[in-house]
């Protein structure tokens, strides 16, 4: 009888060992996956800003031409370029697929530059009263500051900023970063919320 704990107390040591080891590699195991979708996502990130060389080089109205092209690859009806002197912050108009009209301003700067919330006040005081809008979309080429991006969140209103620009260019659809919730400034929001 003596010698059966001994082997009973080895066996449950072992036990607790083994288990301290598992949950240690389980834990480092997702330490290591967290860090490589973070990778993954810079990465993504950075390939769709490399893929807009082109995009800075533009004039203005070759990026209106451009963002409405996009519009209309991704299935846009009644897409115009209106943009030009006197169009009240519509620089393109549309409907997208499922018939809501989108209403685009286009800012075309460095990308070292940001649209500051002034912008977006004055994007927002046209975009339904004048145009109709039903989904207001900000188009820039570069970043949204932090209270532009807080005012547009709180009015509703659509901001694809370079990074989004990049992947809407690389393939994914205006639909897509319509319906998009993403995490900016530590809080999640709708980017383009639907306006019932």
């Amino acid at each position: 009888m003596g010698t059966v704990l001994p082997a009973v107390s080895v066996a449950a040591v072992l036990a607790v060992v083994v288990a301290v080891v598992v949950a240690g590699l389980v834990r480092a195991g997702r330490r290591e996956a967290r860090a490589e979708r973070k990778r993954l996502a810079e990465e993504a990130r950075l390939r769709a800003r490399r893929s807009l060389a082109a995009v800075w080089a533009m004039d203005d109205r070759a990026f209106e031409e451009y963002v409405a092209g996009l519009c209309r690859r991704d299935g846009c009806t009644e897409v115009r370029r209106v943009g030009g002197s006197g169009d009240l912050g519509a620089d393109v108009t549309g409907r997208l697929p499922d018939g809501r009209k989108i209403v685009v301003q286009c800012k075309r700067y460095a990308k070292h530059r940001s649209v500051g919330s002034r912008d977006i006040q004055t994007f927002n005081g046209t975009a339904r009263a004048e145009h109709g809008a039903d989904v207001p979309v900000f188009v820039a080429s570069c970043v949204f500051t932090r209270p532009a991006r807080d005012f547009a969140a709180r009015h509703g209103l659509c901001l694809i900023d370079v990074d989004l620009l990049g992947f809407w260019n690389g393939g994914t659809t205006l639909g897509s970063l319509v319906e998009l919730d993403i995490g900016r400034s530590g809080t999640h929001h709708r980017l383009c919320p639907d306006q019932d």
